[in-house]
């Protein structure tokens, strides 16, 4: 018995298929002709095309009518199985439905965004799709478009700055920057001038493990320097070093107001400015009119947007 790769495809006609079912149901090239829309030449040239290709005379005059061959009622229902099977399942997409949805959220966050967003993320999609499942893979800008693809994201939050081509984005809102310290450790009670900022020991939130950045540029503007005595990728890291200690950090102001910590740090105005950085939403360009990335790209930003 011939495989799939041993027939020659290039030779069959699909439409063969629905030329057999109209002349098995109407018994009359003229009839199945009218009913598909075709002339009675072109029905009865299919008809022996039919015959070439399935060795057998299909359809028999009797009269008026053309009465199938024992192998036409043979292969009669897998025909119409053939036929509804493409119908249903290749031609007819199915509209996503977050309630019945059952597979798997995608969610490429920055360790900012994930420590911030993910608990709100995923209450949401839970609610939405309660047979969902949430996966939340950490990116940056150097490997969101790798991981894109590696890890089948969906879509990202972050700040990129530099947005690849095959992306689009949209802009959700703008981070300001705080100093964040234990008021108490590091004695201040008041304003937080340049001088005592740099005579304070500093800790930084930073990706790459650097231990400067353009804090230092403003700082020398002014004839002043500091001392960063620690650096972590972690935020929660230098949380923790914060307090009861004479550290003070420059960290992004949600991260700062984040819920669910007793430490009693407070937060001030950074005395030399800071840039703000953009907040946005990513994904492939090729999942744009995806209903589930739709609904999904809609669900993040009301829960950004709204914390």
């Amino acid at each position: 018995m011939p495989n799939s790769s041993d027939i020659e495809w290039r030779n069959i006609d699909l439409n063969l298929l629905v030329t057999f079912s109209y002349l098995y149901r109407y018994r009359s090239v003229s009839v199945a002709a009218d009913k598909s829309h075709v002339s009675q030449s072109a029905m009865s040239h299919s008809l022996a095309r039919l015959r070439q290709l399935l060795d057998d005379l299909l359809f028999v005059r009797k009269g008026h009518k053309m009465e199938p061959t024992d192998y036409a009622h043979h292969i009669a229902p897998m025909v119409s199985q053939l036929l509804d099977t493409i119908a249903h399942n290749l031609l007819t997409k199915e509209h996503f439905a977050a309630e019945n949805y059952t597979g798997v959220c995608r969610i490429g966050l920055t360790d900012y965004a994930e420590f911030i967003f993910a608990p709100a993320i995923y209450d949401q999609i839970r609610q939405q799709a309660p047979q969902a499942q949430v996966s939340f893979i950490n990116v940056n800008r150097s490997n969101y478009v790798t991981l894109t693809e590696q890890e089948k994201l969906d879509v990202i939050i972050g700040s990129m700055p530099a947005l690849d081509d095959e992306f689009e984005s949209q802009y959700l809102y703008t981070e300001k920057h705080v100093c964040l310290a234990d008021a108490h450790a590091i004695g201040l009670d008041g304003e937080l001038t340049k001088e005592i900022f740099a005579g304070i020991e500093q800790a930084l939130v930073s990706a790459d493990g650097s231990l400067s950045t353009q804090v230092d540029k403003k700082l020398a503007e002014h004839g002043l320097s500091r001392r960063v005595t620690v650096a972590s990728r972690n935020f929660l890291t230098v949380r923790s070093l914060l307090k009861q200690r004479r550290l003070i950090a420059i960290v992004p102001e949600k991260m700062a107001q984040a819920e669910g910590f007793d430490d009693k740090l407070s937060t001030f105005v950074p005395p030399v400015p800071v840039a703000d950085f953009d907040i946005a939403m990513l994904w492939h360009s090729s999942r744009s009119n995806e209903e589930k990335n739709i609904w999904l790209r809609e669900l993040l930003e009301t829960v950004i947007n709204h914390r």
